[in-house]
């Protein structure tokens, strides 16, 4: 696609942030986009999971690559080290937009960032094979959200089964790209000994892992379920208090050492 083409491709856009802090390093443009097969009991952004089509935008805007990189160009004189985080929703479920998307901020020396669970790579489908290799080639860091590592409770959690993350994960190492690996601690559900250790102990495998960021449940997004209509899954489900958090990543950690020792002494032989 040639240059022109690539500024004319469009993606239904929810929102965007100024001067995100928390999605990357330095300060950074975030692009929220709409659409998510997940459905995540902790998720603060419901108005993010409807699929939009130019005949129902469920609340979001149609804009072009070159809208969006003319609102960043606005603020690039304050985006210290950043540059633009493409999130959700489900960024992936708009691959296609999101590839002309980066692949615009590549060629203007923008550093590109991918929030992303990983959920529609599929390593037995050449087609989404091709598109993902399009879309690495032009992203710097990809902040993968793994939201539990045991398949069942995965699925109890978000709907959906982790076998394609986990898959995902273990191809961007392949591809030897840069990875900060988020995970949310749950009371009662993902604020578990057993499978922190276990996430740890998968995490150990992966040798491009750059951060891991350990985030704490949080109930703020209770209010857009009441205003939506839906139901808050999580119910009277309190949040995490910080210093546990820091006891899970601690957690996480110990699985991560054990696997890189192990590892180790079967190198020796």
């Amino acid at each position: 696609m040639n240059q022109s083409n690539l500024l004319k491709s469009t993606g239904f856009i929810h929102s965007t942030e100024s001067f995100g802090t928390v999605d990357g390093p330095g300060i950074r443009f975030v692009i929220f986009l709409q659409g998510c097969p997940m459905r995540c009991k902790y998720c603060h952004n419901p108005d993010t999971w409807q699929l939009a089509s130019e005949d129902n935008l469920h609340g979001s805007t149609i804009k072009s690559v070159e809208e969006l990189l003319e609102e960043y160009d606005s603020y690039k004189e304050f985006m210290h080290d950043g540059g633009i985080t493409v999130t959700g929703g489900e960024p992936l479920m708009q691959i296609e937009f999101v590839t002309d998307l980066f692949t615009e901020c590549k060629a203007r020396g923008i550093h590109t960032c991918l929030d992303t669970s990983g959920i529609t790579f599929n390593p037995d489908n050449q087609d989404v094979l091709s598109k993902f290799e399009r879309l690495i080639n032009v992203t710097d860091l990809i902040l993968l959200d793994i939201k539990h590592i045991d398949n069942e409770r995965h699925y109890e959690l978000t709907h959906q089964k982790n076998n394609n993350i986990i898959e995902f994960a273990n191809y961007l190492k392949k591809k030897n790209i840069p990875v900060w690996i988020r995970h949310v601690v749950v009371p009662g559900i993902t604020d578990n000994k057993e499978y922190l250790y276990k996430l740890g102990q998968f995490l150990g495998t992966l040798d491009n892992i750059k951060a891991l960021d350990v985030l704490p449940y949080h109930t703020l997004g209770k209010t857009k379920y009441t205003k939506l209509g839906i139901k808050y899954p999580l119910g009277d489900t309190p949040a995490l208090d910080k210093d546990r958090a820091i006891e899970a990543r601690n957690t996480i950690i110990d699985g991560m050492k054990n696997t890189l020792r192990e590892r180790k002494n079967t190198d020796r032989f």
